[in-house]
C-alpha cells in the first residue's frame, strides 16, 4: 500500500518535475556552461573552457559599480515598496471594503507592464505632464526627470509594489488583533503596540514582500532602459548589451550567474528565518500545552 502511494505521489509530480528541469534547470546549466567556455568568431562560444571571463568580470571597475548601482536601486525600491506597502496592507485589512481595495490594487496588472512604464514616461518626460504643469505655473525651465536613477526608483516602486501588499495583506488578515487590544490595556500605546505585538508576527509576510520585490528589481532590463538610460543602467542592461552589441555570450553568462547566487542567497535566507520562526512557534505552543497539563 504504501509503495502504491508513492508511485501515485511520483506520477502526480512528475509534469512539474519536468516543467521546473526543461524550462528552469536546463537553462541555468547550460548558461553555467557557457560562463566557463571561450567567445566564438562569430557570436558564438567555443572551447577551451576558462576562467576569463569571470576575471574579466570581476577585475572591471565598471562592473562593480553597475553591480553597486543595481544593488542600491533594489534596495532603495524595495524599502520604498515596504514603507508604502506595510500600512496600505493594514488598512486593506483592517477595512469592511477588503475585496474592492484588493481589487484596486491588481487593476494594474490588467495592463501590459510596457504600456505602464510609457505612461511613466509621458508623466516624467522633458515636456511631459509634470513638466507642462510646472512651466504653467511659472518655471522657466523644464526639470531633468527621466534618465535619472530616481525615475529608475520610482517606476520600479510603482510597478513592483502589489507584489509588496499582496503578501503584506495575508499575514495581517490572519493576524490575532485582540492581542493589539491586550497590549493597549496592559499601557501600550496603539503605535507602540503594533510596532512590538503586530510586525513580529507577520515577520513572514515582510520577508516574502522583500523577496518578491527585491529579487525581480535586481533583474529589471526594461524600466532602466526605458528610463534610466546611462545613468540608470542596471546589470540587466549590461546583459544585454554583451548579448547585442559584444556578441559575448560567456560574459553574459558569467554575470547572470551573479543574479543567481543572490536569487539563491536570499531564497536561503527566507528559508532559515522561516525555519527558526516555525521552531520558535511550535516551542512556544509545547510549553504552553505542558502548563495546560500542569
Amino acid at each position: 500500500m504504501k509503495s502504491k502511494r508513492n508511485l501515485t505521489g511520483f506520477l502526480i509530480s512528475m509534469p512539474g518535475v519536468l516543467w521546473l528541469t526543461v524550462f528552469f534547470l536546463i537553462p541555468y546549466l547550460i548558461i553555467i556552461l557557457y560562463s566557463f567556455l571561450t567567445p566564438g568568431i562569430y557570436g558564438g562560444v567555443e572551447l577551451p573552457f576558462t576562467l576569463a571571463a569571470y576575471t574579466r568580470m570581476l577585475g572591471s571597475a565598471g562592473y562593480w559599480q553597475i553591480l553597486w548601482k543595481t544593488v542600491w536601486i533594489s534596495l532603495v525600491s524595495t524599502v520604498i515598496c515596504l514603507g508604502i506597502g506595510l500600512p496600505t496592507a493594514y488598512f486593506i485589512a483592517t477595512s469592511k471594503r477588503s475585496n474592492i481595495l484588493l481589487t484596486l490594487i491588481i487593476v494594474p496588472f490588467w495592463t501590459n507592464f510596457l504600456v505602464r512604464i510609457f505612461g511613466w514616461m509621458v508623466i516624467l518626460g522633458r515636456n511631459g505632464v509634470i513638466n507642462s504643469f510646472l512651466q504653467l505655473i511659472g518655471f522657466d525651465r523644464p526639470l531633468t526627470l527621466m534618465y535619472t536613477p530616481g525615475s529608475v526608483i520610482l517606476v520600479i516602486s510603482y510597478m513592483y509594489l502589489p507584489y509588496m501588499i499582496l503578501p503584506l495583506y495575508s499575514a495581517i488578515e490572519k493576524f490575532d488583533f485582540s492581542l493589539v487590544e491586550a497590549a493597549m490595556d496592559l499601557g501600550a500605546k496603539r503605535t507602540e503596540a503594533i510596532m512590538k505585538v503586530l510586525i513580529p508576527s507577520i515577520r513572514g509576510g515582510i520577508i516574502a514582500g522583500i523577496i518578491l520585490v527585491f529579487i525581480p528589481a535586481l533583474g529589471s532590463y526594461a524600466i532602466p532602459d526605458l528610463v534610466g538610460g546611462t545613468d540608470g543602467a542596471m546589470l540587466g542592461n549590461l546583459i544585454a548589451k554583451q548579448l547585442t552589441a559584444a556578441r559575448n555570450w560567456p560574459s553574459s553568462s558569467a554575470i547572470s550567474m551573479i543574479f543567481l547566487l543572490i536569487s539563491t542567497l536570499g531564497l536561503l535566507v527566507y528559508m532559515r528565518i522561516n525555519k527558526v520562526q516555525t521552531k520558535r512557534r511550535l516551542t512556544v505552543r509545547e510549553s504552553y500545552m505542558n502548563e495546560e497539563e500542569i
